[in-house]
């Protein structure tokens, strides 16, 4: 592949450079007869290209000005990082970005772009566990072709939605969600259109030109994935949830009356998860429905971007009992994978078992039939567990998924049949137990599977350890506790063989849709 290189660093630092040009390693660490070196991944078991080593991140700034004549974004991103060794070189995750300018520590810095990575030679060596500030400015076009984008390019701005792995096309970063930071957002617009991010606003700035500058900031560590930033003909609707919670949506103005009634659902969403899971983690929530009709804008229903969830603007416009289920579904994800965030992306099922087990705990509630005509957790749980062997060998175990199946029915209603099947045996008290116990223990943080089945160790009072593996890893089955005249649909000749699948960007594999 050809390298769009720019080089702009003192003599000092070309030397590195051109030694990664003409073909040398690519190791960030530096040189030393006793040390491996430092590699441009985090060794991710779905995505073993995704994130870098020998630094963490603790915060981003980022600061955002939109063109709407052009449809560019022109930007700045400084980043606070911490080194963990000692850097000649170190690499974030870019793609799709015109990168400018690169200045480590307040010098300018030697830079390529190859594949995904942006490569920095500083002026000067890091040494290990030094502070460290580096500042990239770039262009990037919303509407850019590329192999896998965050961008969701609207008639008046855009919206992002960077999960699983393309954060990075929109800002350089470190894009793996172990590696959480805080966030500081500064978006400039034309005045007549409106810019959110996640967090809350803390200043609005009135600026030459007729344009705004809109400043966002998190209170809580956000996971590159679920970011939000998004520019639109939008109003901000604010309204109270439990307990004094603010909550905002930002709405499409056109739209704005006629998505009321499922806004207004929110707050007793939120009342209801609370009674389960404890106070709500975040500073604020609400909805973004995308201001984009368009079919292949995204396809999926809902993305749980931190504090602001994102939607297609027609799904939002249902009846409750076709759309309260999947409501909850995303507002679980505050807790399950926005609070306390996968550790890899092998753990994705405690997102999304989590978010689809409470979804339909508050369908069935409700008395609303489900997809398969359903109206009880138990008859689902039957349902699936009959499908169990077939899932295991056409999509893996639960625990294990890979690039292309990541977001299928295994990790959604498989996880919710492993978390039941954890309640049919340790008890509804001691499971309630265990989930908060989790949040609690993570939060803010990541935490993988193995952190789960500790928990659930710990705080059951019994070894759970063995029974959660074979659930999770196993390639048949277990029995369900409880329910031992429950059985497994025998995998016949023709679902032996895997079905033929493409890496998914997405997925609408919720049971709770």
């Amino acid at each position: 592949m050809r390298y769009r290189t720019r080089v702009t660093a003192p003599a000092a630092a070309l030397i590195g450079t051109a030694a990664v040009l003409a073909g040398g390693t690519t190791a960030y660490a530096t040189p030393k007869t006793d040390d491996a070196p430092a590699p441009e991944t985090l060794g991710d078991p779905v995505f073993p290209n995704l994130g870098n080593d020998g630094y963490r991140v603790g915060a981003y700034h980022l600061d955002l000005s939109y063109d709407p004549a052009t449809t560019l974004v022109d930007a700045t991103a400084t980043l606070e990082l911490r080194t963990t060794q000692a850097l000649t070189r170190l690499s974030l995750d870019a793609l799709g970005l015109d990168v400018r300018t690169v200045r480590v520590d307040g010098r300018d810095a030697g830079f390529e772009q190859a594949d995904e990575k942006l490569r920095i030679t500083p002026a000067r060596a890091l040494p290990a566990g030094a502070r460290v500030t580096v500042c990239v400015t770039y262009t990037a076009d919303p509407r850019r072709t590329l192999a896998h984008t965050a961008w969701v390019p609207t008639a008046d701005g855009f919206a992002i939605c960077p999960q699983p792995d393309s954060a990075h096309t929109v800002f350089p970063c470190n894009d793996h969600p172990s590696d959480k930071a805080d966030f500081t957002f500064r978006i400039t617009v034309p005045s007549t259109l409106r810019a959110v991010a996640s967090g809350s606003l803390v200043c609005t700035e009135d600026l030459a030109g007729d344009r705004t500058a809109y400043t966002y900031r998190s209170r809580s560590p956000i996971a590159t994935e679920l970011v939000q930033i998004t520019v639109g003909d939008y109003v901000v609707k604010e309204r109270q949830g439990p307990h004094g919670l603010p909550l905002r949506d930002v709405v499409p103005v056109a739209r704005a009356e006629a998505l009321e009634p499922a806004l207004a659902l929110t707050p007793g969403l939120v009342e209801w998860l609370e009674g389960r899971l404890g106070a709500y983690p975040f500073e604020t929530y609400g909805l973004l429905p995308c201001n984009s009709d368009a079919p292949n804008a995204f396809d999926f229903t809902g993305l749980e971007t931190q504090t602001l969830t994102l939607y297609k603007p027609n799904y939002l416009l249902q009846a409750e009992p076709k759309i309260g289920s999947h409501m909850m579904h995303e507002l679980v994800h505050s807790y399950f994978g926005n609070s306390v965030s996968p550790a890899t992306w092998a753990d994705l099922w405690l997102n999304e078992g989590h978010a689809d087990f409470y979804g339909l705990l508050y369908r069935y509630e409700r008395g609303w039939a489900d997809s398969l005509g359903l109206t009880s957790f138990e008859a689902r749980m039957k349902d699936t567990y009959a499908r169990g062997d077939q899932w295991r060998r056409t999509s893996g175990p639960v625990a294990a998924p890979n690039a292309a199946n990541l977001f299928d029915s295994q990790r959604y209603l498989g996880g919710v049949l492993v978390l039941y099947a954890l309640r049919q045996l340790v008890g509804e008290d001691a499971f309630h137990e265990v989930e908060r116990t989790f949040l609690a223990r993570h939060r803010n943080s990541s935490a993988s599977t193995e952190d789960y089945i500790a928990v659930a160790s710990r705080t059951s009072g019994q070894d759970v350890s063995g029974f959660l593996r074979d659930w999770l890893y196993g390639t048949t089955t277990p029995r369900m506790p409880g329910h031992p005249d429950w059985t497994v649909t025998p995998v016949t000749p023709s679902l032996t063989a895997p079905r033929r699948q493409t890496a998914a960007r997405w997925h609408e594999n919720s049971a709770t849709l």
